[in-house]
């Protein structure tokens, strides 16, 4: 059972100072039978009153309030939890009854919520590669395993081309992205097999081999396999889910686990720094500063066409024209 120390930094700098800043965190660990959280710090900058509820998907969501003129936000959480290590899926049971199951839970709660798709352009090709009558002669834990293969051998992992607000139909075209866009197509892919999946907010953490996502917020999947329960695969790093991944928040895409959203009123113009690191149970901790801060890229909508990838994604489109 692996015990980790996360230390988990946001800061917002403004150009000038704001108010009245309300806002959303979901930085509190699952507790369940696989994670087991021994302690907890959390320190706000202002010390506002923090408020705590539970959302619709049993997430564990604080609040607070900044009314007073600030031109920094600082939001430092220290967690120590442990993970189990859990059994996988039997492959006993026939391939029909898993299959005839996911028909029944089809229309019922909560399954309905995680099978919903978005707006999304491509669909046909999408469903030419799920292919769901040649998936059923599997069973659906390896179609979903084959799924995470494939949108981690045919997406590539490039920082800074897209960022939250990234549609499911640009990661498609560029093919590339980060963790939140690997989950996002894989959610897609999952979901036209009709298997419930759910987007998964948390980290990882690697020990000693190198996992994509380490040293800063990650996101993966988890697929709902019949008579077995909820499953992480992460698409990024092509494996199963297990004691190596710490799971904050689950709900049906990124916009329902985002770590931090807020509003307040007073300049646009701030940078975001972010900065997560992942110390062990004997003491040693890969980042020499913990939880250095890194600047992030803005979180809006990339019209122009200034990044090289993009470019390049471009130009052979219109070679192919």
């Amino acid at each position: 059972m692996p015990r980790f120390i996360i230390h988990h930094v946001t800061k917002y700098s403004y150009q000038a100072a704001v108010r009245d800043s309300a806002n959303q965190i979901m930085l509190f660990p699952i507790k369940d039978e696989n994670q087991e959280v021994l302690n907890q710090q959390l320190v706000i900058s202002g010390m506002p009153t923090l408020e705590t509820y539970r959302d619709y998907y049993g997430n564990q969501v604080g609040t607070f309030m900044n009314v007073d003129p600030h031109k920094e936000l600082l939001i430092d959480s220290k967690i120590e939890i442990i993970t189990k290590e859990r059994l996988l899926p039997s492959e006993d049971i026939p391939v029909d009854a898993q299959w005839n199951y996911l028909k029944e839970i089809h229309y019922t709660v909560p399954f309905i919520d995680f099978l919903k798709q978005e707006s999304f352009a491509a669909v046909n090709e999408a469903k030419k590669i799920t292919d769901i009558e040649q998936s059923k002669n599997i069973s659906v834990f390896a179609a979903a395993k084959e799924l995470n293969e494939y949108v981690y051998k045919n997406f590539k992992y490039i920082k800074g081309i897209t960022n939250v607000e990234t549609k499911l139909d640009e990661i498609w075209t560029l093919k590339a992205g980060v963790c939140q866009d690997f989950a996002h197509i894989l959610l897609m892919m999952l979901r036209l097999l009709n298997i419930p999946a759910r987007y998964v907010s948390g980290y990882v953490c690697p020990r000693d081999k190198h996992l994509r996502g380490e040293g800063a917020k990650h996101a993966w999947v988890e697929a709902y396999i019949p008579f077995y329960g909820w499953l992480g695969f992460d698409p990024t790093n092509n494996c199963v889910v297990n004691d190596l991944h710490v799971r904050l928040a689950v709900g049906r895409s990124f916009s329902d686990c985002s770590p931090v959203k807020g509003t307040y009123r007073g300049t646009s113009a701030h940078t975001l720094e972010v900065g997560v690191s992942v110390s062990y149970e004997d003491g040693i901790t890969p980042s020499e500063i913990s939880a250095t801060l890194k600047a992030q890229a803005p979180t809006v909508v990339i019209t122009g066409t200034t990044n090289s990838y993009r470019r390049f994604i471009e130009q052979q489109q219109q070679q192919q024209q």
